[in-house]
C-alpha cells in the first residue's frame, strides 16, 4: 500500500501531462465493523456513521491514468455488536428480563486516511473509476455501551461462546492504524463539482487491547466495510 503512495506521487517527476488540481470538499456514508478478536467472539455486523472532510491533489495524468493524492479527516462510530446464542444457535433469554440478551459496544474515532488515488475515464465531464489505497489512522474519542440486561445478572451458563471479558474491559489501546482501501464511480462537470460513490475496506493493524502474553486477547482489531458518498469542489484546476 506504502508502494501506491509513492508511486502516485513520483510519477509527478515522469514524462506525463502535469496537472496542479486541487478539490476540497465533504462526505458521509455508513460503517459495518466487526472486532477480531482472539479468543474469538460471535459477532454481527456493527453499524455507524462516518462523515467529514475530504482534499484530492491531481499531480499527473500519466497516459490514461489520472495519479493523485487524497486525503480525509473523518469522525466514524465503529464498535462490535455480540451474536448471543446457545449451542443451537437460537438467542440466549435472560432469566431476570425474559428478554434475547443483546449487546453493543460503540467506539468513537476521528479517522485520517491518505490514499493513493488512481483514476481512469473523463477528467472534466463524465464519468470516471478510481481505485484507491493507503495507510490509516484513528484516535480515539469516547465508547458507550448499549446492552439489555445487568452484567452480573447475565446468563453465562446457557451461552455457547464463553469470551465475555470484552464486556468490561474499556478500549487501552487510544490509537489505531491500518490499511484502507476502495473502488468507486466519479461524476466530474466542470461547474457542478465531482461527486463520488465508494466502497471501502478497512483493516486494522493496532487492537484496542493489549496483545502481550499477560493480556488476556491475543488480538482486537478492527474490520471495516464503508459505503460512502462525496462531494468536492475545486480550488485550483489546470484544464
Amino acid at each position: 500500500m506504502w508502494l501506491l503512495i509513492v508511486s502516485a506521487t513520483t510519477v509527478c517527476a515522469q514524462v506525463g501531462e502535469h496537472r496542479n488540481d486541487l478539490a476540497v470538499g465533504g462526505n458521509a456514508g455508513y460503517a459495518l465493523n466487526t472486532i477480531g478478536f482472539v479468543p474469538k467472539v460471535s459477532q454481527a455486523m456493527h453499524g455507524g456513521m462516518t462523515f467529514g472532510l475530504s482534499a484530492r491533489y491531481v499531480c499527473e495524468k500519466y497516459f490514461s491514468t489520472i495519479c493523485s493524492v487524497a486525503a480525509e479527516v473523518n469522525y466514524t462510530a465503529l464498535g462490535w455488536k455480540e451474536e448471543i446464542l446457545d449451542a443451537f444457535d437460537q438467542p440466549v433469554i435472560n432469566p431476570m428480563t425474559g428478554a434475547a440478551e443483546a449487546y453493543n459496544r460503540t467506539i468513537n474515532y476521528i479517522q485520517i486516511p491518505v490514499f493513493a488515488h488512481l483514476a481512469w475515464g473523463h477528467e472534466t465531464k463524465g464519468f470516471q473509476f478510481f481505485f484507491q489505497a493507503g495507510p490509516q489512522f484513528g484516535i480515539y474519542l469516547s465508547e458507550s455501551t448499549d446492552s439489555n440486561f445487568k452484567w452480573d445478572e447475565r446468563n453465562t451458563s446457557d451461552r455457547s461462546n464463553k469470551t465475555d471479558a470484552q464486556g468490561t474491559m474499556p478500549v487501552e489501546n487510544k490509537f489505531d492504524y491500518g490499511i484502507a482501501a476502495g473502488v468507486g464511480m466519479e461524476y466530474s462537470h466542470p461547474r457542478a463539482g465531482h461527486f463520488q460513490l465508494e466502497g471501502r475496506y478497512y483493516y486494522g493493524l493496532g487492537n484496542i487491547y493489549g496483545d502481550s502474553k499477560r493480556d488476556y486477547f491475543g488480538r482486537s482489531n478492527h474490520g471495516t466495510i464503508v459505503i460512502k458518498l462525496a462531494y468536492l469542489f475545486d480550488i485550483m484546476k489546470t484544464k
